[in-house]
Order: structure tokens, then C-alpha cells, then sequence
């Protein structure tokens, strides 16, 4: 688990992963800015070795996402869609989900309204 404290915010950045069905989940909460783009890039990249990733983000604990979080997610998209991997993202509030559907990422990265729809759709 990474934890990025923000003096005089309340919250920070927390990124935790796990494996579920081969798919690996990486859940977030807090705020996603320019301050943690680089935590979450290195956990939305494919680990070394992996042939095919399969990567659902659960971004129900994300309170804000700047567009440093929306470059984050179309570079690994980008990144992951040349493996022929996929990632998703799962459970995003609602603010969240109007920027992600305001700059049009939903149209590249699906956007599934549970983590259990985006395992297993």
C-alpha cells in the first residue's frame, strides 16, 4: 500500500492491489493530482512479465481526479491495449464520472458502475 499525505488536505492518496480472478484490481481513494500521478502510474502499468494484463480500477474512494489523473489512465490504456490487455474502471463517484465522460475517456476505457461488473463482464 502507498499513502501520499497532502499537508492541509484531508486526505491523501491510497493504492492498493490485489488479484481477483487473474485480474488485477487496483483500488483508489483520495484525490488523484499533478502531487500523486506518479504512484498511480506505476500501479496502473503492467508489472514486468505479464503477457496479457487485465486491470479493472476501482475508483470508488477517488473524491477528485484532475487531468493529470485523466493521462494517466488514456497512457496506460495505451500502454495496456498493445498487450492486447484491457483496463477498466470500476465504481467511479459522480463527479469523477462526469470529467472522465466529459473529456470522453469513457469512450476508450469502459466504465462499469460496480467492481463485480467490471470483473465480470
Amino acid at each position: 500500500m502507498t499513502k501520499i499525505d497532502k499537508a492541509g488536505r484531508p486526505e491523501g492518496l491510497v493504492v492498493e492491489q490485489r488479484v481477483v480472478d487473474g485480474i488485477r484490481v487496483v483500488t483508489v481513494r483520495g484525490e488523484i493530482d499533478h502531487d500523486v500521478k506518479d504512484v498511480l502510474s506505476n500501479a496502473l502499468l503492467p508489472p514486468e512479465g505479464t503477457l496479457v494484463p487485465r486491470i479493472v480500477a476501482d475508483l470508488s474512494g477517488v473524491t477528485f481526479m484532475d487531468s493529470s489523473g485523466i493521462n494517466i489512465f488514456v497512457s496506460a490504456h495505451q500502454r495496456i491495449a498493445g498487450t492486447d490487455g484491457w483496463l477498466r474502471i470500476a465504481a467511479a463517484q459522480e463527479s469523477v464520472l462526469r470529467v472522465l465522460e466529459l473529456v470522453g475517456v469513457d469512450a476508450i476505457i469502459t466504465c462499469h458502475p460496480t467492481l463485480d461488473q467490471a470483473l465480470h463482464t
